[in-house]
C-alpha cells in the first residue's frame, strides 16, 4: 500500500513554489507564465500561491533575487584572489560555472533582458559585479601608468564581453568551460595583438577549478521523469482551464437566466403598479362623485330652507297685515 502523502510545512511549501516557478519562468518567461499554471505544477490552487507571494509578481522577485545573489556571491568569491590575473580567470570560470550549473536561473536573468540592454535585472546584475571589477582595474591602470578614471570604462567592456559570451556558451556548451575561459581571459589580457595562439588557465586557477565541487548531472531516467511529470502537469492544467471554462459559460448562463428573472420581475411589478394606479383613480372617481352628490344634497337641502323661510315670513307678512286691517276697522 501507498504510504500517505505527508502534509507539507509551511516553509516546505514555499520553497516548492519557489523552485516549480523557477522552472516555469525559465521555460516561458514572466509574462508566458501565469499563477495557474505555478499553481497546478504544484499541484495546489491558486489561493495557496497568493497567500505565500501575494501574486506572480511576487514569487518571480524572489526567483530572481535568489539568482542574483547566488550569481554575485561566486563572482565576489572569485575577485577574493590576489594576481590580478588569477582574479579575471576565477570570475570568467565563475561565471561559466553559473550558466552551467544553473542554466535555469541564468535563463530567467537573461531571459527578458539583454545585457547590452542597460535596462533590466540581468543588467543591473552586470552592473553590481562591474562596480567590483572597476577596483580591480583601478589599482591595475595605477600600477600600469594609465589613467585610473578609465577604469570603470573598462570593467564595463570586461564584464559585458563575459556577460554576452556566456549567453552564447548557455545554449552551444562547447568548447570546454575552461578552454573558453583561458580564451575570454587571453583576449581580454594580451589583446588582439598580443594574442595567445594556445591560452591556457594559470596553475592556480585549474586547481582551483579542480577542487570545486560540480554538481551532478541529471541522468536520462531523470530527464524522462522530469518530462512525463511535465506532460501530467501540461494535462492537469488543461483539465482545469477545461473545467475553469466550463464554469465561466456555468456561471454566464446562470447570470442570464438572472437577468431574464430579475426582467420578468421588473415587468411584473411595474403591472403591479400600473393595477394599483388605476386602482387609486377609481377610488378618486368615486371619492369625488360621492362629494358631488353630498354637495347636491347639501345645495337641495339649503333651497327648501330657503323656501320654507320665504314661507313662513310671507305668512307672517300676512299676518301683520290682517292685524294692522282689524285695527283699522276698530
Amino acid at each position: 500500500m501507498n504510504e500517505p502523502r505527508r502534509r507539507m510545512t509551511g516553509k516546505e511549501r514555499r520553497e516548492q513554489l519557489i523552485q516549480v516557478s523557477r522552472t516555469l519562468f525559465a521555460e516561458k518567461g514572466f509574462d508566458g507564465t501565469s499563477v495557474e499554471e505555478i499553481a497546478a505544477s504544484a499541484h495546489v490552487s491558486k489561493p495557496v500561491v497568493y497567500e505565500h507571494f501575494g501574486g506572480k509578481e511576487g514569487v518571480y522577485a524572489v526567483v530572481v533575487d535568489r539568482e542574483m545573489q547566488k550569481l554575485l556571491s561566486m563572482v565576489t568569491e572569485a575577485l577574493s584572489a590576489s594576481h590580478a590575473l588569477v582574479k579575471l580567470e576565477r570570475a570568467a570560470l565563475a561565471l561559466l560555472a553559473y550558466v552551467e550549473e544553473n542554466s535555469e536561473g541564468f535563463r530567467i536573468l537573461v531571459r527578458d533582458s539583454h545585457a547590452a540592454s542597460g535596462t533590466g535585472t540581468f543588467a543591473s546584475l552586470i552592473n553590481d559585479i562591474a562596480s567590483q571589477v572597476e577596483d580591480v582595474m583601478v589599482a591595475e591602470f595605477a600600477g600600469r601608468g594609465y589613467d585610473p578614471k578609465l577604469a570603470p570604462m573598462y570593467a564595463q567592456m570586461l564584464v559585458g564581453m563575459v556577460a554576452l559570451t556566456g549567453q552564447w556558451w548557455l545554449d552551444v556548451r562547447t568548447p570546454s568551460r575552461e578552454e573558453v575561459a583561458a580564451h575570454l581571459v587571453n583576449l581580454s589580457w594580451n589583446g588582439l595583438t598580443g594574442l595567445d595562439p594556445r591560452p591556457r588557465l594559470t596553475a592556480t586557477s585549474r586547481e582551483a577549478e579542480r577542487r570545486r565541487p560540480v554538481a551532478p548531472r541529471p541522468t536520462d531516467k531523470e530527464l524522462r521523469e522530469r518530462e512525463k511529470a511535465r506532460e501530467r502537469e501540461l494535462k492537469e492544467l488543461e483539465r482545469i482551464r477545461e473545467r475553469e471554462q466550463r464554469e465561466a459559460e456555468k456561471l454566464a448562463r446562470e447570470q442570464e437566466k438572472a437577468r431574464q428573472r430579475e426582467l420578468r420581475e421588473r415587468e411584473k411589478a411595474r403591472e403591479r403598479e400600473l393595477k394599483e394606479q388605476e386602482r387609486l383613480l377609481r377610488e378618486q372617481e368615486k371619492a369625488r362623485e360621492r362629494e358631488l352628490r353630498e354637495l347636491e344634497k347639501i345645495r337641495l337641502r339649503e333651497a327648501r330652507a330657503a323656501e320654507r323661510e320665504a314661507a313662513r315670513l310671507a305668512k307672517a307678512a300676512g299676518r301683520e297685515a290682517e292685524q294692522e286691517a282689524s285695527r283699522s276697522r276698530e
